[in-house]
């Protein structure tokens, strides 16, 4: 396939319905799925180059979590949360009625999945967690927070990639042309111009979080990290100020002993275009 189907799934929420998008690749009737899912401020599309060179094994399936992407704005910034996006892709999964369930998540992506597969009798078979752990440095959340709901217009594709690229060169290196492919699914016309594709509401929970609930938050995720019963693989951009090394190492120790592998001259988080990086999570899942 060299273009996704594109449907979507409505989902309860404490406001109401919503409805969230998704691409799928592949066979619609392979009973294996691969679900990819997005960081904090990106959409399904992310991962077009992952998914084509997966979906001769699985059906792959990329949704853009509510807020983002195609998807819809919940009416209130306080469904914004990962909960409530695990429960969204409950109701993902009972739609695709998936036999074998095998997850990748980048960033918020990993943290949903994480929730997901701790859960008693979880479908989630294999777990590939992308430069994400139980512990978050203060230091990407304050970056992060330099940029997210700013109310930003572009007159152009191209000037968006220039500024996305400016805040996103940790991703690593990139072509121009793949640079170009990831933009555009970033964006929504605008009149004459373009803006961000999500809603700048994703930014309030973001900004409410505490130091005493990130430390709450994060002896909770290490519960769940510890529960986990599935294989686990956990890639880290070598460069990442989000997922320390010692966290990293510390994932490698404990709960499901994850498998550790590191991109050189990477940050956060791998795009999973690379290559190396998508021979990676392709042997690591295809294993027996």
């Amino acid at each position: 396939m060299t273009e996704p189907r594109l449907d979507s799934v409505q989902c309860l929420g404490a406001r109401g319905l919503h409805r969230m998008a998704y691409a799928e690749w592949g066979e619609p009737a392979n009973p294996r799925v691969l679900l990819c899912v997005h960081g904090l401020a990106r959409q399904g599309r992310d991962f077009d180059t992952l998914a084509r060179s997966m979906s001769d094994r699985y059906r792959v399936v990329c949704p853009d979590v509510v807020g983002r992407g195609r998807s819809d704005w919940l009416a209130d910034p306080a469904g914004y949360q990962i909960p409530a996006y695990v429960a969204d892709m409950v109701t993902l999964l009972a739609r695709l009625n998936a036999q074998e369930l095998h997850w990748v998540g980048t960033s918020m992506g990993g943290l949903i999945g994480l929730g997901l597969a701790a859960l008693p009798d979880s479908p989630v078979r294999k777990l590939v967690l992308n430069d994400v752990g139980p512990a978050i440095e203060a230091a990407a959340l304050q970056r992060i927070g330099t940029y997210l709901g700013q109310p930003l217009r572009w007159g152009s594709v191209e000037e968006a990639a220039d500024y996305l690229w400016s805040i996103s060169a940790s991703f690593g290196p990139h072509s121009r042309e793949q640079w170009l492919a990831l933009t555009r699914p970033m964006l929504r016309p605008d009149g004459d111009g373009f803006r961000l594709h999500y809603d700048p509401a994703i930014a309030v929970p973001f900004r409410a979080i505490t130091p005493e609930s990130a430390r709450a938050g994060e002896a909770m995720l290490w519960a769940s990290y510890d529960a986990l019963r599935c294989p686990t693989l956990l890639l880290r951009g070598a460069d990442s100020d989000l997922l320390s090394r010692e966290t990293a190492q510390a994932m490698t120790q404990r709960g499901p002993k994850a498998r550790l592998v590191e991109f050189e001259g990477v940050g956060h988080a791998p795009t999973l275009i690379a290559p190396e990086q998508i021979a990676a999570v392709r042997e690591f899942l295809l294993a027996p």
